[in-house]
């Protein structure tokens, strides 16, 4: 049994406001999380925002505001969007926190101290959007930032760097030594061709250049750059000190997984490892980069107007609970692929698989169990755990953990959705209601069982996605709401009247798609 999970999400720039690509990555670690709280008793989830920097700097300047405004006013926008889409982290840190900034403080100090960090006069070439110095044959033919289109600027500055160069060779040798470090393996030559010119990276800017930021201890003319600050928030938030680290550190440290876009895989995979390195500290179980979601096959873009905040969706389909629009993200791509949103295929997917196929299963069910046993379990009716949706249950069980162990959350979720169609094709199959016409009760009785007892599964395994659904489900079924995998066995469903004809309501309303047209439409 493992003791304990420890999961990280990418910390958020505050420099605008959440959109569907944060909700990406939250609920994929929510959704992890949550299966892990189901099997490990001390399971911990990370969150938080990014809050320094050149371009939070020049907008709370443009909008006549202090940058700590800013930062105050555009946090309570991620952490309002967490909450609406229940994502239940148990930490939030902000960087800006008091406590951040001193071991900051404390880690670049030590890192100085040991050698590791050295002043040099540089000229590079910058982008803002970035906030990044950019190699030239990373830039597209025309000279751009891939990334931003835009041409990087060239500046000359006097910096600490870290000497990133001294730990090529034994990150290299750490990835080659450990397969399940970079997830999915089809980054892992990526970063190992990465390695292969990298050079020692600025960790401050003159405070000239970038005022808004943790100061460099002893030098008032630098500020600490964005890779010592912002990466460090996975130790900070936890109690790392240098000199005394807290027994929280000591117990969730090292993170089993950090939870990051691709686009960002390289600092978390070279630099961080480099910096854990430096600072003698044990390295993280695992990273897993994430793919991006498109709009209607288009990456997101303030100038193409299709940026979609999480709130819109919800507000859009009159979604009182999240567990649709947190169903369709995390199953909307797999593992490390990209995935793509548009208002059809959501609609689609969810009214087939939460209302069509899972949704009714039940509340057909239910309704014959009230139809010819009055609602009641009897127990001639529980079968055994060799019966053919018993053997199926445990064996999607052991796939779905198999599952996340390797963080594939969207296969894991077909899973679910594949053993919701074997238990409709068994009804089907097996017909209970020619079995009642036929006087064959009995059989009727254990055929319902199976359904009942497989839907008290599938709960369990769809909480992680759907924990209102999930929820209500068992609920329905008369059943404590207890979504431990412990519970997870089969005849877990005890002989007792269970329901009534007034009780039985679907647990999730099929989305209509012209009344979701109008709302767009603003009718």
């Amino acid at each position: 049994m493992q003791e304990k999970f420890y999961l990280t999400t990418a910390i958020d720039y505050v420099n605008g406001a959440p959109h569907i690509g944060h909700a990406y990555e939250k609920i994929l670690s929510d959704v992890i999380i949550r299966h892990k709280r189901q099997i490990v008793d001390n399971a911990y989830m990370l969150t938080g925002t990014d809050e320094h920097g050149v371009k939070i700097q020049k907008t709370a300047a443009a909008k006549g505001i202090t940058p700590k405004e800013l930062c105050d006013e555009n946090f309570s926008k991620f952490d309002q969007a967490w909450k609406e889409l229940e994502i239940s982290y148990d930490q939030i840190i902000r960087t800006t926190d008091e406590q951040h900034r001193k071991v900051v403080g404390q880690i670049f100090k030590k890192l100085l101290e040991n050698g590791d960090i050295y002043k040099h006069s540089y000229t590079g070439l910058y982008c803002s959007g970035c906030e990044a110095f950019l190699n030239p044959k990373d830039l597209t033919e025309d000279g751009l930032c891939p990334d931003h289109l835009k041409k990087p600027e060239e500046v000359t500055e006097e910096n600490y760097f870290f000497k990133l160069t001294k730990y090529k060779d034994k990150i290299a040798e750490y990835i080659k030594s450990h397969p399940d470090f970079i997830q999915p393996a089809i980054r892992v030559n990526e970063i190992l061709n990465q390695l292969e010119n990298i050079e020692d990276i600025s960790v401050s800017r003159t405070k000239s250049s970038v005022q808004w930021g943790i100061g460099v201890p002893g030098d008032e003319t630098q500020t600490i750059y964005v890779w010592i600050d912002a990466l460090s928030n996975y130790i900070t938030a936890i109690g790392y000190d240098v000199e005394n680290p807290s027994d929280k550190f000591k117990t969730l440290w090292p993170a089993d997984v950090h939870v990051i876009g691709k686009d960002i895989i390289k600092f978390h995979s070279i630099y961080w490892i480099a910096i854990l390195m430096a600072l003698d500290l044990p390295l993280p179980k695992s990273i897993f980069a994430h793919g991006w979601i498109t709009i209607d096959q288009s990456k997101m873009s303030k100038s193409l107007g299709n940026v979609i905040a999480p709130h819109d969706v919800l507000v859009s389909f009159n979604l009182e609970k999240p567990d649709a629009f947190r169903y369709y993200m995390a199953s909307a791509a797999l593992t490390g692929k990209d995935g793509n949103y548009s208002d059809e295929d959501f609609k689609e997917k969810v009214n087939a698989d939460l209302a069509n196929n899972i949704g009714n299963l039940l509340n057909r069910s239910l309704n014959m169990l009230v139809k010819y046993f009055d609602g009641e379990i009897k127990p001639e009716f529980v079968s055994d755990k060799n019966d053919k949706i018993a053997v199926l249950a445990s064996n999607t069980k052991c796939q779905i953990i198999e599952c996340f162990n390797k963080f594939e959350v969207a296969e894991a979720a077909n899973l679910i959705v594949s053993f919701a169609d074997s238990v409709n094709k068994y009804v089907t199959e097996n017909a209970p209601w020619t079995l009642a016409k036929d006087g064959k009760m009995l059989e009727c009785g254990k055929v319902l069982y199976n359904v009942l007892e497989a839907m008290r599964h599938i709960a369990i395994l769809l909480y992680p996605y759907c924990p209102n659904i999930a929820q209500d489900i068992l609920i329905q079924l008369n059943e404590k709401v207890d979504f431990k995998y412990d519970n997870l066995i089969w005849v877990g469903l005890k002989p007792a009247k269970i329901t009534e004809k007034e009780m039985i309501k679907p647990v999730f309303l099929r989305l209509d798609s012209e009344f979701a047209t109008d709302k767009k439409k603003g009718k």
